[in-house]
């Protein structure tokens, strides 16, 4: 059976568009209903239920786990997405001390080959075809 998703808190969904930077390369956007920002189409920060996480290198986001004790993000159980680090709350509500984390994602992301804008017709080529309807009596 499916885990039902949870709607991120009030709070962190209010916080988060002043978190993003003001930056012409920040694209906010939606990703499975929870707001996220990307970066040449590549998500750099998002909320995830009541986590906020953030995409970086594998040194800083070690450094960052270390410093911040905090865990690689996983949004099932035994699938952690490696790259993305949760935030822990307390980190959240101290903006001048979360910014220059933020920025070295939004860095690294921007950093990454922009990946290609999907089309109808790219997105349907990897789709198996609908099956061929019968025609209604």
């Amino acid at each position: 059976m499916p885990m039902a998703w949870k709607k991120s808190p009030e709070w962190l969904v209010a916080a988060f568009p002043a978190l993003l930077p003001d930056d012409p390369r920040v694209e906010p956007r939606k990703m499975f209903g929870y707001p996220c920002a990307f970066a040449g189409g590549n998500m750099f920060i998002g909320l995830h239920q009541d986590s906020l996480i953030l995409r970086l290198p594998e040194g800083e986001r070690e450094r960052f786990l270390d410093q911040y004790r905090t865990h690689v993000f996983a949004p099932f159980p035994d699938r952690p997405m490696r790259e993305y680090a949760v935030v822990p709350h307390a980190l959240i509500k101290k903006p001048a001390d979360l910014a220059p984390w933020i920025a070295r994602s939004l860095a690294y992301a921007a950093s990454i080959p922009p990946k290609a804008k999907r089309t109808r017709r790219t997105a349907a080529k990897g789709a198996k075809p609908a099956p061929a309807r019968r025609p209604r009596a």
